[in-house]
């Protein structure tokens, strides 16, 4: 049997319906195309800030040089430790008469001024009651009291840890004569028996 030929009309038409048909894709065609690898992260190279090294301030606090007062990841406050290291609380000091003593512990002996830091950040804490105990001492005060609170910490908050560092430095613990607690049941807040000053007598 002879096959007709298309006349020029109908190659028209069948080229153009061939033009509409999208050829059948292998599983070697479709086969995704690889994304290319992310780049590289290059580390940062922005320059650490200046200030001591890591190992540096690990020998110092190591060495005794400084008191840890607070840190955070980015951040560590220290106070300068006084010779005397920390003041002991309700220890009895040499050269303390036993009418001041004993007017101390039994709360005989009330305070001249209070001083409450409870709530503070330790760094303002610091700076306040260095000022309120070189002020006390210069008015001739003879009793303070300085409350820090308990803390919610095991050993107590952070106020109430560094307080007898901060009272033991030089500069203020020349001034003090003795530290108690009012009594047993409040370890939040302490009284201070300061030395008279240049114009008063005795100690």
């Amino acid at each position: 049997m002879r096959q007709r030929r298309l006349n020029e009309e109908e190659q028209a038409l069948w080229a153009a319906f061939a033009q509409g048909i999208a050829p059948l894709r292998t599983a070697r065609q479709a086969k995704p195309a690889t994304l290319p690898p992310d780049p590289p992260v290059s580390p940062s190279t922005t320059p650490a800030k200046p200030g001591m090294s890591r190992a540096a301030i690990m020998q110092r606090l190591s060495s005794g040089g400084v008191h840890a007062v607070h840190g955070t990841a980015s951040h560590s406050l220290t106070v300068q430790k006084g010779r005397g290291g920390a003041f002991e609380i309700g220890v009895r000091r040499p050269g303390l008469d036993d009418t001041s003593w004993r007017g101390l512990v039994s709360g005989k002996l009330r305070p001249a001024r209070r001083l409450d830091l409870h709530g503070q950040v330790a760094q303002t804490a610091f700076h306040r009651l260095h000022g309120f105990i070189i002020q006390a001492h210069t008015d001739n005060v003879r009793c303070v009291e300085i409350i820090t609170g308990l803390g919610s910490g095991h050993n107590g908050g952070i106020l109430r840890r560094e307080l007898p560092f901060w009272l033991g430095r030089g500069d203020l613990g020349r001034l003090i004569l003795a530290v108690v607690h009012p009594h047993a049941a409040n370890q939040g807040a302490v009284r201070v028996l300061l030395r008279r000053s240049a114009r008063g007598n005795g100690f």
